[in-house]
């Protein structure tokens, strides 16, 4: 009976600091402004798993570039931003499904993506291992698809 209790206890408080987190993340500021004031500057990446979803601007803070917003649609929120070390591309969905038909279509040219919650990045695959520690996410090889050359006889 003591140890369920602890582990409710830690259920709880591991709730409490999502709720805090979500809360904190998800402002309801408009305009630089706000972004900046509900834009962490400091997070691990355990913290930005839950985070990063909530604006493009927030990944590309953690990628440590300002943003410039390229695409505002239903589906999805799309910016780019220039870094001394290089240039990214910041996609987030307003759900799951949507990501997922983004890197299915993705995947016709191939390449790295870092991919999360409700977000995708694509860099240079260097940029992305540097990122991956602030931001979480997995990195993922998308592959061609179509057919492949015949081989050659020689």
């Amino acid at each position: 009976m003591q140890s369920q209790r602890g582990n409710l206890g830690r259920i709880a408080a591991a709730g409490s600091l999502v709720a805090l987190l979500l809360a904190t993340a998800c402002g309801g500021g408009e305009g630089e402004e706000a972004a900046a004031k509900d834009t962490p500057t400091n997070v691990s990446a355990t913290v930005a798993g839950v985070v990063a979803p909530a604006k493009v601007e927030v990944i590309a803070d953690l990628a440590g570039c300002k943003v410039r917003i390229r695409t505002e649609a239903d589906e999805l929120r799309e910016g780019v931003c220039h870094s001394e070390k290089g240039d990214y591309l910041i996609t987030t969905f307003p759900q799951e499904k949507y990501k997922l038909t983004w890197l299915d279509a993705a995947a016709v040219y191939g390449g790295k993506y870092l991919v999360g919650t409700r977000w995708v990045v694509s860099a240079k695959p260097e940029l992305l291992e540097r990122l991956r520690p602030r931001l979480g996410g997995t990195i993922q090889q998308l592959g061609r698809v179509g057919p492949t050359p015949a081989p050659t006889t020689s």
